[in-house]
């Protein structure tokens, strides 16, 4: 069965990538002083510093010419994205990143880290009070689709609680964080596995964060700034500038967390128009409050830097699972000279 989800993946993203190169002339500029670019994040806080720089005009400021800049509402759409040649710098969960480059032969490169963690199990503790209850008959578990980020801290749980993986798999109902979201509200889930802010929104809905990704898997690398290949080769120096602008947004996110969630709850509010062409209600743009981010970001890590040992470990576990279609090593995947190029600056 497994196998079986693998390869559907498999099939969906070579689809989307079928225009991998097709419009790279398109998006991109390659006169060194009016590079272009198309950006892309996800619809969650783990976006934050590319929310606060896109708010403050830091990118314009920078001389970065963003063409486009979309919210999307998964990592997987995302990945989707800039395997189609639609995006070209992209916000994006580490597992998805990983996908798009080994599944999809998508040509980029991870040069930084954005955070740590971000992901959580939420319960009705009326009904799930312990993490091995997940295998009890009937418990209806909220998840993502197979080889999505949360699905992977999932199967990490199972295999860090020694459950039983058929009878928790068996509970799973398979739908995309918001979903999940409104599902919780209305009674229709027993559990649910989230990212941020997907799973302080579920908290503040009554449910009881059981299980954090920092409990289960210690220094899990959360999401990644990915940049194709092509935009590295032909402006360099626009990679460097999204790295100083990653320290400098993270360094609000630090020392102003009040003023950060404001920001980011802003820029998802005008985000409406991206979330409603993917088919989610814009009525949820209105529980997305600053009190909300504020607490789900205090559970993520924010900063660039990136353990290749910990993108090796997630390579080689969603191998295990059959996720991926192949191993690689971490170091095929990252380009770290910008991030130690800004420690010497």
């Amino acid at each position: 069965m497994r196998q079986i989800f693998f390869h559907l993946f498999i099939g969906i993203i070579i689809i989307f990538g079928c225009r991998l190169t097709a419009n790279a002339e398109d998006i991109l500029s390659v006169s060194p002083e009016n590079a272009t670019i198309n950006m892309a994040v996800e619809f969650m806080d783990h976006a934050a510093a590319a929310f606060v720089s896109n708010d403050q005009g830091w990118f314009e400021e920078a001389g970065l010419n963003v063409k486009s800049y979309e919210s999307y509402s998964t990592g997987m759409a995302l990945a989707a994205a800039l395997a189609r040649g639609d995006v070209q710098v992209a916000y994006l969960c580490l597992v998805p990143a990983v996908n798009a480059f080994i599944n999809a032969g998508v040509p980029i490169k991870i040069v930084a880290g954005t955070h740590k963690y971000g992901y959580g199990l939420v319960v009705d503790g009326n009904n799930v009070k312990s993490v091995r209850d997940l295998e009890k008959e009937g418990i209806r578990l909220g998840c993502v689709r197979e080889g999505g980020a949360v699905d992977i801290l999932l199967r990490k749980i199972i295999d860090t609680y020694d459950l039983d993986t058929d009878k928790v798999l068996k509970n799973v109902r398979r739908m995309p964080p918001v979903k999940q979201l409104l599902a919780v509200q209305t009674g229709q889930l027993d559990a649910a596995m989230l990212p941020e802010q997907w799973a302080t929104m579920a908290e503040a809905s009554g449910f009881t964060m059981l299980l954090t990704a920092r409990d289960v898997w210690p220094e899990m690398q959360g999401s990644v700034l990915a940049v194709r290949e092509d935009l590295m080769a032909d402006h360099p120096e626009v990679v460097r500038k999204l790295i100083d602008l990653l320290e400098r947004a993270n360094e609000l996110i630090h020392t102003d967390p009040q003023k950060a969630a404001d920001i980011v709850a802003r820029q998802m509010q005008l985000s409406g128009a991206d979330i409603a062409r993917q088919g989610i209600g814009t009525d949820i743009l209105t529980t997305i409050t600053p009190g909300i981010l504020k607490r789900s970001m205090k559970r993520l890590e924010y900063g660039i830097d990136i353990d290749p040992d910990e993108v090796q470990g997630t390579i080689d576990y969603m191998a295990g699972l059959g996720y991926i279609k192949k191993k690689c090593t971490a170091g095929e995947l990252l380009d770290l000279r910008y991030i130690e190029n800004a420690r010497i600056r």
